[in-house]
C-alpha cells in the first residue's frame, strides 16, 4: 500500500506517540514504522524521535527510538550520525524490554547507515545483560547475537 503524503496524518500519528492510552500509542508507533518502510515523509520528524528519547518515560524513549532508527533509510542529512551515541545510550536502560525493543529496531540502521555499524557493535558489546533478571538473560543474549550477525552479513 502506498501512502499518500498528509502531514497532518502523520503530525497527528507522531502527537498520539505520547498518549497515556497506550493501545493508542502503540497503533500509532506501528502505523508511523510501516510508513517510514515505505517512504520518507516521517523523516522531516526525526527531531521529535531524537527528543522523545531522553523523556522519562521508558515507553516514550522506546517508541522514539524505534522511529529513529526506522529513518535511517531516509537519512541523507546525517542526523542520525550526529545523535547516534546518545541515542544509543538506551541499550542501558533500567528496563530490559527498552533495551530488547532498542536491539530490534538497530536492525535498519545497521542496514542503511554502514558507517554506524561499529559504533552499534560497539555499544551492543557493552551492554551488561547480568544487571537484568535472570529469565532475560538469555533472551538479551539473542537479541544482541542477532545484531553482530546482521553487521557480519551487511
Amino acid at each position: 500500500m502506498i501512502y499518500k503524503k498528509n502531514t497532518y496524518d502523520i503530525a497527528s500519528l507522531i502527537t498520539m506517540l505520547e498518549y497515556k492510552d497506550t493501545s493508542i500509542a502503540y497503533k500509532a508507533l506501528q502505523e508511523l514504522e510501516r510508513i517510514s518502510d515505505e517512504t520518507g515523509y516521517v523523516y522531516a520528524h526525526i527531531e521529535k524521535f531524537v527528543n522523545m528519547i531522553r523523556s522519562d518515560k521508558y515507553v516514550v524513549r522506546v517508541r522514539g527510538f524505534r522511529l529513529f532508527c526506522k529513518q535511517a533509510k531516509w537519512d541523507r542529512n546525517n542526523i542520525l550520525d550526529e545523535n547516534i551515541d546518545a541515542a544509543l545510550h538506551i541499550l542501558n536502560d533500567e528496563k530490559p524490554t527498552a533495551v530488547r525493543q532498542a536491539l530490534a529496531a538497530l536492525s535498519d540502521v545497521v542496514r542503511y547507515k554502514p558507517d554506524l555499524r561499529e559504533t552499534v557493535k560497539k555499544a551492543v558489546y557493552e551492554i551488561n545483560y547480568l544487571r537484568y533478571k535472570d529469565t532475560m538473560h538469555s533472551l538479551i543474549a539473542k537479541d544482541i547475537r542477532e545484531v553482530l550477525d546482521l553487521i557480519k552479513e551487511v
